[in-house]
């Protein structure tokens, strides 16, 4: 399959890339800095990248152009691009419709949706929101972009990411983390979104994971 990959030089990008490429696939990465990919170990897939940002819609384009599917493993980030998720997902979905792709599965968070989970504490409910208030903000109007878009979406929301290995082990449930799953790492994050690729679940469906 061939594959364009958002975000593929960060932390869950990388676990993602790995495994793709292990699988046979064709990854195209599209990357601010294409020299982060320099120590990429020899899979049997081919990797292609291309330099450019999520913000540019050119560079997504030429990154999205002939995929099959298309990851995205894009992240927020804050201050420093506070409307990062959003712009990234407009170029995305529009580079989609023009090429023809179909399938796409991003990375979302379980804490932008904090308020509206049953499950969740009074405290966390007033607490995180305004601390994460531009991450939060950035993560909702990505899904809302994609979710109006009519592609076969699946938006991974995850519960808070920890740099632990992967396990294969985890919970999901539809748009809330399990109860009393506070965390997932970012490798089984990428395991995750691995699956759904090839066995095609979840389209329209967002998953949430944590232990």
């Amino acid at each position: 399959m061939r594959l364009a990959l958002l975000g593929g030089t960060g932390r869950i990008g990388r676990h993602l890339l790995t495994s793709t490429l292990a699988a046979g696939h064709e990854v195209t990465v599209l990357a601010r800095d294409p020299a982060g990919l320099s120590g990429q170990p020899a899979a049997s897939g081919a990797l292609t990248v291309i330099g450019g940002g999520a913000t540019d819609q050119a560079a997504v384009h030429a990154a999205v152009d002939g995929a099959d599917a298309v990851l995205s493993a894009l992240g927020p980030r804050g201050a420093k691009t506070p409307d990062l998720l959003g712009i990234a997902a407009r170029n995305i979905t529009a580079a989609m419709e023009k090429t023809g792709a179909r399938r796409l599965i991003c990375v979302s968070a379980a804490g932008a949706f904090i308020e509206s989970d049953p499950d969740m504490g009074r405290l966390a409910k007033l607490i995180l929101p305004r601390v994460f208030a531009t991450n939060f903000a950035d993560t909702r109007e990505m899904e809302a972009a994609i979710a109006e878009s009519g592609l076969d979406w699946t938006m991974v929301r995850a519960a808070r990411l920890v740099n632990t290995p992967e396990t294969g082990r985890y919970r999901v449930r539809p748009d809330y983390p399990p109860q009393g799953g506070g965390k997932i790492s970012r490798a089984d994050v990428a395991h995750f979104m691995a699956a759904v690729l090839a066995d095609g679940s979840w389209i329209g469906g967002r998953p949430a994971l944590a232990y």
